[in-house]
């Protein structure tokens, strides 16, 4: 097995901090519309309503996992990069448990997204429904 430089685990810092990102911005963006939601069905207890929210309650977590995950990926490679100099084989098995991490988090992500457009669809349907009536 090759050396692990410093090159290697430093290229993903800027991945994970983009996601970083991304994921806080689409955290709040949800947090917003489930006070919304929320404000909506104290006044009509829609059953639409209350499927969206839980939809979104589901998403918000899948958000926070993935952001956890993601945290815990940046952490192993920092430790990663510290072990290069003393432990060179334990910097590998960081560095890949590190990626390991980053993967769940947008496996996570993935399956979030998938959720909101579930969540369109439902929100697209009762439109419909209500526009036949």
């Amino acid at each position: 097995m090759d050396n692990l430089t410093y090159s290697i685990p430093g290229l993903l810092f800027p991945a994970i901090s983009l996601l970083m990102l991304a994921y806080t911005n689409r955290f709040f963006g949800l947090a917003k519309l489930s006070r919304q939601l929320l404000s909506e069905y104290e006044n009509s207890k829609s059953e639409i309503l209350e499927k969206q929210i839980h939809n979104l309650r589901f998403r918000i977590s899948l958000i926070l996992y993935s952001q956890s995950a993601g945290i815990f990926s940046l952490i192993l490679c920092t430790c990663s990069m510290g072990m290069i100099p003393f432990y060179n084989i334990v910097a590998w098995i960081l560095f890949v448990s590190s990626l390991l991490f980053m993967v769940i988090s947008l496996v996570l992500a993935l399956i979030e997204i998938h959720l909101s457009v579930i969540a369109l669809d439902i929100e697209r349907n009762s439109i419909l429904t209500q526009g036949s009536k």
